[in-house]
């Protein structure tokens, strides 16, 4: 390569936004729905959280230090190139991952021989008569369970009763969201239990189905109820030792499921970043980092169209790839794919030649900066809290959607829905900003995200959750905009960059990190409006000490006069027309216009 290499400005932005809209795809495939998929191989909500939250805790501290190498040893293209090779394999091991039921019941490809049904409504109680007799009935034996024929259209599960002569009983249980039958009449389910269903529309015996007792009730180690919990469905297969077959696969499963993530998260993450910073640095030299801004709307244009494509291609294509395990392999496959084309493109994504001098601390600076500032400190605990509470949504928001019988499809569409608001929205970014200031947009992100949170916890069907997702475009957009707009005006300079990836990924992805950790165990203890209802609490707690501390903070600067006076002189010439481009006088009315409103 020459030494003194063209810059082609154009073509190096075209390149870019291709980048940026494949990788949008690319992570589209997977991320929103990973949870999803943790909770098919028969995973619980505090593993889930103990899996995410060491995600975003990985994502947090490695990217940064690779990203620091990269440009430390000019090796940004080859870690690029590994980060997509790489994580295009590791996604593949999660496909390997055993599930703890390894004969899902919500598989739609079985053989004719199987039986789906659709229960009732979430919310709606089955009924279902124990009775237990010393004397056998005529059509079955001593100590069945008896099913009430006009309510037997399904049930998936083991019934964990005593058996004792003599004794009846009522329970009522939930029926379970997508449960099949996987037998027809005389023939039993795959949790070993004798079943006789009388099912509208299946040849079958009228009488009552006799159920044989297999074990007492089982811990709750997936979400969902007792009896329709993947894990208790796999624990129930035998008599003795059948908890303990069910602890050893929730073990290999976990442990399985860690080093897959841990391994694809090391070689994911890095990639954002890095290129991100390459392309910064290529337009820097030709002093065109104005045009850098809009680059992000390609990734999330990229994003809302993959989500809704891999979630269309799922059904069709699932039964086709995989015969056995959970469905949602399409996801990983897909992203693999991808993540293919994206080596491609980044074949001829611009990475700087030259070498810049740059200070090898701007990490550390940034850190002390928001240490020292007491406005940074209180929009870096902001940002904290604000990760944490997000982590509930995307952990657990389609757990929800899909116990109210949701599509994939129609979980990629709430997602694509939040993410055109905030490109729509983005047009208004700067009469937001003027006329609700920082702290207002801000405190305005922090309620909507507040109502979200409320809304969530009270959903009702499958399309209630649509209306609340248009909100994401002021708790997220308008929120980050006001941080990146508070961060432009407080940092020294040099440190504008450095300080608003501490806040993107040290302080957002710690706050992830630490409520995926905390939101797991709340969602087992308690519940999942309880979490949700929770952390609307913490927000609205927040936000008013938020607005009550603002006005005694120290004022800020109104006019950041080291930064104006690295403007080049250049830049300011005496030929310009006019007070309006003269650098000093714009300050000071954007001073005075400030103090006005």
């Amino acid at each position: 390569m020459s030494a003194n290499p063209q810059w082609d400005v154009s073509r190096a932005l075209r390149v870019a936004k291709l980048f940026h809209l494949v990788c949008g795809v690319r992570d589209a495939c997977v991320t929103p729905f990973l949870t999803l998929y943790l909770r098919q191989l028969g995973l619980a909500a505090p593993w889930v959280g103990i899996l995410m939250g060491t995600k975003h805790l990985i994502a947090a501290s490695w990217a940064p230090f690779c990203a620091f190498l990269a440009r430390s040893h000019q090796k940004r293209r080859v870690l690029m190139t590994a980060s997509l090779l790489g994580s295009a394999g590791a996604s593949l091991f999660m496909v390997l991952v055993p599930p703890l039921d390894r004969d899902p019941g919500d598989r739609r490809c079985n053989g004719s021989h199987s039986l789906t049904a659709e229960g009732p409504p979430p919310g709606v109680e089955l009924t279902v008569t124990v009775t237990l007799a010393s004397e056998p009935a005529s059509n079955s034996p001593a100590g069945a369970l008896s099913l009430p024929g006009e309510r037997s259209s399904g049930v998936a599960g083991t019934l964990g009763f005593r058996e004792g002569p003599g004794e009846s009983a009522q329970e009522p249980f939930s029926y379970p969201p997508g449960s099949s039958v996987g037998s027809t009449q005389g023939t039993r389910n795959r949790s070993g239990v004798l079943l006789h269903p009388d099912t509208p529309g299946v040849t079958g015996s009228p009488r009552e189905g006799a159920f044989r007792v297999v074990s007492p009730p089982l811990p709750l180690f997936a979400g969902g109820t007792v009896l329709a919990s993947p894990a208790n469905q796999s624990a129930a297969k035998g008599d003795g030792g059948a908890l303990g077959l069910s602890l050893e696969g929730l073990q290999w499963t976990f442990i399985l499921s860690l080093g897959s993530m841990v391994l694809w998260e090391l070689l994911t993450s890095p990639l954002e970043q890095v290129a991100d910073d390459s392309l910064y640095e290529y337009l820097d030299f030709v002093d065109a980092t104005d045009r850098h801004r809009s680059l992000w709307v390609w990734r999330l244009l990229g994003t809302s169209v993959g989500v809704c494509g891999i979630a269309a291609l799922v059904g069709p294509l699932d039964c086709f790839l995989a015969t056995s395990g959970p469905r949602g392999v399409v996801h990983f496959y897909g992203y693999s794919l991808v993540s293919a084309l994206a080596l491609l493109v980044s074949i001829a994504f611009p990475v700087p030649v030259c070498r810049r001098q740059e200070p090898s601390y701007r990490t550390v600076k940034a850190l002390s900066l928001v240490v020292g500032d007491p406005h940074l400190t209180i929009l870096a605990l902001t940002i904290f809290l604000t990760g944490g509470a997000t982590s509930a949504v995307q952990n657990f928001l389609f757990w929800q959607m899909k116990d109210h019988r949701s599509s994939e499809l129609i979980m990629g569409f709430s997602v694509a829905l939040g993410l055109l608001g905030e490109i729509m929205l983005h047009p208004f970014k700067a009469l937001l900003l003027r006329k609700l200031s920082r702290v207002g947009t801000v405190g305005l992100g922090l309620g909507c995200l507040a109502g979200q949170l409320l809304y969530y916890s009270f959903l009702w069907s499958w399309w209630s959750v649509l209306p609340a997702q248009i909100l994401s475009a002021l708790s997220h957009g308008a929120l980050w905009w006001a941080v990146s707009t508070s961060i432009e005006h407080l940092a020294t300079p040099g440190t504008e960059r450095p300080l608003s990836a501490v806040f993107r990924a040290h302080v957002c992805g710690s706050g992830a990190s630490l409520g995926s950790f905390v939101g797991g165990f709340v969602v087992m203890r308690f519940s999942l409006p309880v979490l949700y209802q929770a952390c609307c609490v913490l927000l609205l707690l927040w936000l008013a000490l938020f607005l009550s501390i603002q006005p005694r903070l120290p004022q800020e600067r109104k006019i950041n006069y080291s930064k104006l006076l690295t403007v080049e002189a250049s830049d300011t010439s005496d030929s310009e027309q006019g007070t309006e481009r003269d650098w000093l006088v714009k300050a000071i009315r954007e001073e005075h216009s400030d103090w006005r409103g």
